[in-house]
């Protein structure tokens, strides 16, 4: 028999979200709440959801971390050649989602999607451990592998060539590498309120101005 689910319920009190609260535009809001999350975080704060679809729109979804967030949109880094970044170059459009279910809140995050230039990916390569670095380069992200053994062995074996874990010699930044960025075309703000009555927020942009934004409130 499946478990049953239904008398898993929370009646949403945290906080309230209302339009004279709002910020002019979608980053100036995300960063209000992002600074709230992290105050206390119980996780990663920068841990969402990506979804992507593939050319014939089958969808697929997994959590990633954002490494990064201005008025471009929000950045993420990955191997080029795993699911995902397959996906998106098929279908270069993508969806985020935060969930800071402590607050009662998630943002969503909707936008094309378009790759970093080489020196922003190698900027932030430096910065990743010595032992991540070794990862990407032992991983075939997405690709069928034997056991834990064949990755172990893959990485011994990164490690052999770029001088081990604790090597000196830099470790460089694969090809198949690096970062992508999903732009904002619509970001949605959603506080958790009593009785499902829930407060959303939607950004878009304004047609007649691409730099300004338009905020509905949306029903729950």
């Amino acid at each position: 028999m499946s478990p049953d689910l239904g008398h898993f319920r929370e009646n949403y009190d945290r906080a309230t979200l209302r339009r004279d609260d709002l910020a002019p535009d979608p980053v100036a809001q995300f960063t209000r709440w992002f600074d709230e999350w992290m105050i206390d975080p119980r996780y990663d704060a920068a841990a969402c959801v990506l979804a992507t679809a593939d050319a014939d729109a089958r969808p697929s979804a997994r959590y990633v971390l954002c490494r990064h967030f201005d008025a471009d949109g929000f950045v993420i880094y990955t191997n080029f050649e795993s699911r995902k970044g397959s996906e998106l170059r098929a279908n270069p459009h993508a969806a985020l989602v935060f969930g800071w279910l402590e607050q009662n809140r998630q943002v969503r995050i909707e936008g094309p999607v378009t790759l970093l230039d080489d020196a922003e990916s190698d900027a932030y390569w430096v910065t990743r451990p010595r032992g991540s670095q070794l990862g990407a380069w032992a991983s075939d992200q997405s690709e069928v592998v034997e056991d834990r053994r064949e990755l172990e062995e893959r990485w011994a074996e990164a490690a052999g060539r770029f001088g081990g874990e604790e090597g000196t010699e830099a470790v460089p930044r694969p090809a198949y590498w690096g970062g992508l960025r999903v732009g904002l075309e619509v970001v949605e703000f959603w506080q958790g309120r009593p009785d499902r009555l829930h407060d959303r927020f939607r950004y878009r942009r304004d047609p007649q101005d691409p730099t300004a934004w338009e905020i509905d409130r949306l029903a729950p």
